[in-house]
């Protein structure tokens, strides 16, 4: 049980102190790259240069431009690591006129009932276990979104405005602010080009942490250094995507690829292309489709090296499978998808719905 108590510590203070270790620490709100929709999901992410409609507030807001309908709603719910994570996305999407729309979108991710041992044993060494309580880490994500077609066809615009919350129990949380730019340009239906700039002047998180006196006592008693109330930046990161699309008869079956490119600027990552300024993570999505009706996706994704006992490394990539299924403005998708691991029992079911809504008939 004291084993049980210092690991629970070690991981919970290390978690908070690694906040304040840098200022602009890498991976730094890496919960916002998890993605959602299991359409996109299932393509391996690979959707900055195509995605429309209610979901292209997160991926892409230019996107929201070809909202067609008064409005348009997203959800989505998935579980990780056999259901200790729990992810929720919320969407909305209106189409204010021709040329604009406008989109909420709100994220959640979280893990629930995590035991607090903090004050288990105490300084005579007697356990109560009656003092075992529970407490949740939890992610939020706000994000306000703004899409206007401009005057050259095909050229679409989009920006978000987002708020962050994160909070760790009672020990610590966090309030910060970022904006995100998106572009597409559409040559006609059969190529496609995207970019998204997410936290375009960085993402400023303030984290402040309060911890009682008995509990900053486990702390150093436990050979853990007392975080400190700091400022957290999110550096920020540059998507480039290019879509294209075949016909492949003419009685409506169809395919589609896109590539995207992912280059941070947070320093070396575990990437296929990687330096000491930047990192280039490719990713890429094939779907084969009937009509609007039923498409089947494949994705690509999370390139990484790994180094094996004798020294010599191998590429690792991760794939992901999905299908979707439209039915009139009813749109159900699902994807075999993991969280950024190319480990088979990690892998998730993740569905998702989207609804596209008409106006009212009694408003004006």
């Amino acid at each position: 049980m004291k084993s049980t108590l210092i690991c629970f510590i070690s991981i919970v203070s290390f978690q908070l102190y690694s906040q304040q270790g840098s200022v602009a620490p890498k991976y730094s709100n890496e919960f916002l790259s998890i993605g959602i929709g299991a359409d996109a999901l299932g393509l391996g992410n690979a959707v900055v240069g195509q995605t429309a409609g209610v979901n292209a507030g997160y991926w892409n807001p230019a996107g929201l431009s070809k909202v067609n309908d008064w409005l348009e709603v997203g959800l989505m719910h998935s579980e990780y690591f056999a259901g200790i994570a729990k992810y929720d996305y919320l969407g909305l999407a209106h189409k204010i006129d021709d040329k604009s729309a406008i989109g909420f979108s709100a994220i959640r991710f979280a893990v629930d009932d995590i035991p607090n041992t903090t004050q288990l044993i105490d300084n005579a060494g007697n356990i109560d276990y009656d003092k075992i309580t529970t407490f949740t880490a939890a992610d939020y994500a706000f994000l306000f979104s703004y899409s206007r077609k401009l005057g050259i066809e095909g050229l679409s615009l989009g920006g978000n405005f987002k708020v962050i919350h994160r909070k760790v129990g009672d020990f610590a949380k966090s309030w910060g602010f970022g904006l995100d730019a998106g572009v597409q340009y559409d040559l006609g239906d059969k190529w496609k080009f995207g970019g998204m700039l997410r936290d375009v002047t960085s993402t400023f998180n303030a984290w402040v942490f309060t911890l009682d006196e008995e509990t900053k006592e486990v702390f150093l008693a436990t050979g853990n250094a007392l975080p400190e109330n700091g400022l957290e930046l999110t550096l920020p990161k540059l998507i480039l995507a290019g879509y294209r699309k075949f016909d492949i008869t003419k009685s409506g079956l169809h395919a589609s690829c896109e590539l995207d490119l992912d280059i941070t600027t947070d320093g070396r990552r575990n990437t296929l292309i990687r330096t000491g300024l930047i990192s280039i993570d490719p990713h890429m999505g094939i779907s084969v489709g009937f009509k609007n009706y039923v498409t089947v996706r494949a994705g690509f994704s999370n390139f990484q090296y790994v180094k094996n006992f004798d020294d010599s490394q191998n590429l690792n990539f991760q794939p992901n499978i999905g299908l979707g299924v439209n039915l009139k403005n009813f749109y159900l998708d699902y994807a075999f998808t993991d969280i950024g691991d190319a480990s088979v029992a990690l892998y998730s079911h993740v569905i998702s719905l989207r609804l596209k809504l008409k106006k009212p008939s009694n408003m004006k």
